[in-house]
């Protein structure tokens, strides 16, 4: 069985680990998977136990400026730890190939432990195939000066880019303009969607039996680390929505959002029964299966989520800066084919949304989404990666002349 090392590095949200997630999940079918994670501890996420973890000091963002986990060391001390510690599990456990999640086309902050690595493995294991996992929307518009090191590094190290998008939907082509000038092999995989056989449970089970007759709410901001506004809105949203209709709203937080602000939030929803907040579920498919509505971020997962189950869905695209506009491209996307209805940040108030949401309700829920998309991302990676690795490619000398050639140069 070949083996595969699966590098993920969630520096803000978690949806960057949800997707890496439903990959090797598919993956260890067909491979023994050795999972790299670099990021903050997640309660109730957990690993399939058939893929071996390798935990990296964790590291994350916040106001631009990496934290670390272990607060008896520095950054500077946890960055050089994690940039040995990945060449000796790379030397460990010989991949037939390393898979980065969005490197090179993000994740630049990381050059001083990927940059080390990825010349480690040209230089030691040649054999070795490097591929990039991206989502469909790269999201920041980079100057022509990063597109032109993200050309470099996709040509200097990688072997094959694997784009998580339905080509029909959204092109590799209208996420990044110089992609002529990219050489390795790119193939559209198809939406990444979540494993629908985790979730079963009852209606009765995500809702309770009293709330089976009045209107379900599920709202959810992915990590937390952006999104308070809208689960503010919400809470008061529901005051105006109780005049209308009888209704229970599950808010779903998210573990990054900050102690202060779930405080906050619990306490302007005190004195009303019919609002519960919770940090984190494993079963968000399962509550959107059984949701009336679905009022969320338009993060990758979530937005897959609702094109897989077919629930109403209001969607707010909030990026994690202004330069964002990953969840506003996709959004826009879907609001024109009529799936999904949208609020953009700046008209998000209470009185509008409480107008959409009845809205939304008096419109049928889109039950046939799931078809409209390719939504075998995760086995069509599998599928690719296989036909990929065991391709039998002779040995040429002129390629090997020409790595020779290329180190050479960047050396002087």
């Amino acid at each position: 069985m070949k083996k595969i090392m699966f590098y993920c590095q969630y520096l803000s949200g978690m949806g960057h680990l949800v997707r890496s997630l439903e990959i090797v999940r598919s993956l260890m079918k067909d491979f023994q998977v050795y999972f790299i994670n670099g990021g903050p501890i997640i309660q109730g996420f957990e690993m399939p136990p058939q893929v071996r973890l390798i935990r990296l000091p964790a590291l994350w963002l916040e106001d631009g400026k990496f934290t670390v986990g272990d607060s008896s060391l520095s950054v500077e001390e946890v960055k050089e730890i994690r940039k040995y510690q990945l060449i000796e599990a790379f030397d460990r456990v010989q991949p037939d190939c390393f898979i980065t999640e969005f490197f090179p086309f993000g994740r630049h902050k990381l050059f001083f432990e990927l940059i080390p690595l990825m010349e480690h493995i040209k230089s030691t294991s040649p054999a070795t195939k490097i591929v990039c996992s991206l989502r469909d929307v790269i999201g920041k518009e980079s100057v022509p000066a990063e597109e032109e090191a993200i050309c470099y590094l996709m040509n200097q190290y990688f072997d094959l880019l694997l784009f998580h998008s339905d080509k029909n939907f959204q092109n590799f082509t209208e996420t990044f303009s110089k992609h002529q000038d990219i050489k390795s092999e790119i193939r559209h995989t198809g939406f990444v969607n979540q494993c629908n056989s985790q979730n079963v449970f009852g209606i009765e089970d995500y809702w309770g039996r009293k709330n089976l007759e009045v209107v379900k709410i599920l709202v959810s901001v992915g990590g937390g680390r952006i999104g308070y506004e809208l689960l503010e809105t919400v809470v008061k949203a529901s005051s105006i929505l109780e005049k209308e209709i009888p209704h229970t709203i599950k808010i779903f937080t998210g573990p990054f959002m900050p102690e202060e602000k779930i405080v906050k939030l619990k306490k302007s929803a005190l004195n009303k029964d019919n609002i519960c907040i919770e940090m984190y579920t494993s079963q968000l498919i399962g509550y959107m299966k059984t949701a009336d509505i679905s009022i969320s971020l338009s993060g990758y997962n979530t937005t897959m989520n609702v094109l897989s189950t077919g629930v109403r869905a209001i969607l707010v695209p909030i990026g994690h800066d202004h330069q964002d506009k990953e969840q506003l491209v996709r959004t826009k996307k879907l609001e024109k084919l009529g799936i999904v209805d949208c609020i953009h940040p700046q008209d998000l108030v209470a009185s509008h949304l409480a107008e959409k949401i009845l809205s939304c309700l008096n419109q049928k829920s889109i039950v046939h989404s799931s078809q409209a998309f390719d939504l075998q991302g995760a086995e069509k990676t599998t599928t690719f990666l296989k036909e990929f690795l065991d391709r039998k490619v002779p040995v040429n000398t002129s390629v090997l002349s020409k790595h020779w050639r290329t180190e050479n140069a960047m050396s002087h």
